[in-house]
């Protein structure tokens, strides 16, 4: 595993399956203390961002889209009016992986909309 000192945004994600790419929760506190604003709940790296309409929330929801295809890693996406809520978790961990992290912190480094 990359030590936790790497920028995370720059790391691509990898193929990580079964349990022992699960993240402990101590890791994850360290990783999460790299991404203002996020929290994590219910296993799940989440946040919630707020725009003025609609219309740039869906811009920033496809720019996201986007970045998760070219990562081979998927969000959950709830989009409503000026808003939209990111949740990651790795289904085939069980949990949190690096993955979701890496993903986090490359949405955190986008260009403010």
């Amino acid at each position: 595993m990359p030590p936790l000192t790497a920028p995370l945004a720059t790391e691509r994600c990898q193929p990580r399956r079964g349990a022992e790419h699960r993240i402990a929760p101590e890791t994850a506190r360290e990783l999460l203390a790299e991404l203002p604003g996020w929290t994590i709940a219910d296993e799940a790296l989440c946040r919630e961002f707020r725009f003025a309409d609609f219309r740039t929330a869906m811009l920033f929801a496809n720019t996201v889209a986007c970045l998760a295809e070219s990562e081979k890693h998927h969000p959950d996406l709830e989009i409503g009016y000026g808003r939209v809520r990111v949740r990651y978790s790795t289904h085939d961990v069980g949990g949190l992986s690096r993955n979701d992290f890496i993903c986090a912190a490359k949405i955190q480094a986008l260009p403010a909309l």
